[in-house]
């Protein structure tokens, strides 16, 4: 598995987008998590899920453009599971005090 600047570029832009979308998901409210917050969650997804879905080859087929479906698809899966790391982080935290 290459990863390749380009890819890092397209993970980037499309994480913007998927932690917006995450954060809306995710508190059921239009702002979502803020402008600054949902851009280090889709980042932080974006990377998450473009590993993933290269490393497990999920949907080979459809990283053939620059930003594609995938792409999307892969940062806002990781977004989530990102957000859920968090949530488990904080209730460990305030549980445990």
């Amino acid at each position: 598995m290459s990863i390749t600047l380009a890819k890092l570029v397209v993970w980037v832009i499309v994480g913007i987008l998927a932690g917006s979308l995450a954060g809306t998901v995710v508190t059921g409210k239009w702002a979502g998590l803020g402008r600054w917050t949902g851009l280090g969650v889709g980042l932080v997804g974006a990377l998450i899920g473009g590993l993933i879905f290269s490393l497990f080859g999920i949907w080979p087929g459809l990283d053939a453009i620059a930003i594609s479906l995938r792409d999307i698809v892969a940062a806002f899966i990781g977004s989530l599971i990102f957000l859920l790391l968090l949530w488990i982080f904080r209730a460990s935290r305030s549980g445990s005090s």
